[in-house]
């Protein structure tokens, strides 16, 4: 194929794409009103899975956030429900989308690398996907009932705007399934040769200590949500030991 071709396909790749996300975007757009009472409203509850599994099997117990809901701009609530139908388009159609990057780049490899990648696109849909379901079933709750029970005095009510809360839920859920992507990134660099088994246990510790930074950064300041986020991110990074392990012995059998 021609330069301009390759043009061409890439172009009906990202077509296909975006009528997948927005075809999920209108469904999310019905049903805007139910998704926004019990997807995302229903984190400040203490009837919320999370909450309820804590409090059966840990001890900890919450109790319902008295915080208040408002929009502070003329098009802010109609704005967070456009981005809650894209965000929710692309989660949702994240494998399809996986598939069109996986199609267009295919052409392109050799045998030995197609064999190589085989089952990448259910790979990396399986792991995003975790990754959005522990990002929104264990991280944003507790960073929800963490800011939103917080007060520095008794005399500050907590009044969120809709742009906060929103904000802080999606890019909470969304990178955390990026992160999840972590064993299929080591994958990638172990095949082509930037990293290999050697280099992930050498700076494991080193890895452990950012693994605990971000997931500092990611979750209320406090040690039982840091360890909660901490411990399936630690053992997504020894899987990816595993998997560059595997890579390796692969690449040594083809030289």
């Amino acid at each position: 194929m021609s330069f301009l071709q390759h043009l061409d396909e890439l172009r009906w790749r990202l077509v296909r794409i975006a009528i997948a996300v927005i075809m999920v975007g209108v469904v999310i757009w019905i049903f805007q009103e139910w998704i926004m009472n019990h997807l995302f409203l229903s984190l400040k509850s203490k009837d919320f899975v999370t909450f309820k599994l804590m409090c059966r099997f840990l001890g900890v117990c919450v109790e319902d956030t008295p915080v208040k809901m408002q929009s502070m701009t003329m098009s802010g609530q109609f704005n967070y429900a456009m981005t809650m139908c894209i965000m929710g388009g692309l989660i949702v159609a994240s494998p399809y989308i996986f598939y069109q990057i996986w199609a267009f780049v295919r052409p392109g490899l050799k045998q030995n690398e197609l064999k190589a990648a085989k089952g990448l696109v259910f790979y990396v849909s399986l792991c995003f996907i975790c990754g959005i379901l522990f990002g929104y079933f264990v991280v944003a709750p507790l960073t929800v009932q963490f800011f939103a029970s917080f007060q520095i005095s008794s005399s500050i009510e907590n009044n969120f705007t809709i742009s906060s809360y929103m904000g802080t839920i999606i890019s909470t859920v969304f990178y955390t399934g990026l992160l999840f992507l972590m064993p299929i990134a080591i994958f990638i660099l172990a095949k082509i040769g930037l990293i290999d088994v050697d280099f992930l246990r050498k700076y494991r510790r080193h890895a452990i200590v950012v693994i605990l930074i971000l997931a500092a950064v990611i979750t209320p300041p406090d040690i039982l949500s840091q360890v909660i986020v901490s411990i399936p991110i630690i053992a997504l990074y020894e899987i990816g030991i595993l998997v560059a392990k595997r890579a390796s012995k692969k690449k040594a059998i083809e030289r």
